[in-house]
């Protein structure tokens, strides 16, 4: 039997990407997890709502655990407060988003199964993001990052 050389870390990843206020820090990529998991830290100031666009994933489920803080996470038109303690599971096919909407700053743990999504799509939604210098991203061009990366954006909202 040959055995593959494994190189075992705690946080393989260690990169934060700044997407404008938000942050995201991968824990464990699909690269170190064979991909069964992708699991990353999504920290939101107080008062702040998502730049990117609803959106929903047929590949993977995605589960939040809530840290610290509140987010308010819209799925399929229904709110949902998340905090310390509390888990959603999203799955396949929902649409959804998450916003603070309290002036707390708020922090999650987010898990994803199969690791169909990693660094790369917060790196490229970052460029889009902060290139809009707090104004609202180029919607076409942040459609086109999250179809690449296996998201499919909602319509938007009337």
């Amino acid at each position: 039997m040959l055995q593959q050389a494994i190189d075992f870390r705690v946080n393989p990843s260690d990169e934060t990407i700044r997407l404008g206020p938000l942050a995201v820090r991968f824990l464990i990529t699909g690269e170190n997890s064979n991909a069964s998991v992708a699991a990353f830290e999504v920290s939101v100031p107080g008062g702040q709502r998502l730049a990117a666009p609803a959106h929903s994933h047929d590949h993977y489920e995605e589960t939040i655990y809530g840290l610290d803080g509140a987010l308010t996470w819209t799925v399929n038109g229904k709110q949902v407060d998340v905090g310390p303690g509390q888990a959603l599971c999203i799955p396949r096919g929902a649409v959804h988003r998450f916003d603070n909407h309290g002036n707390q700053n708020a922090r999650a743990l987010c898990v994803i199964t199969p690791a169909a999504i990693g660094p790369q799509y917060f790196r490229d939604s970052a460029e889009v993001i902060n290139a809009a210098a707090g104004g609202p991203p180029d919607r076409a061009k942040m459609a086109e990052i999250m179809r690449r990366h296996g998201l499919t954006p909602a319509a938007p909202q009337a």
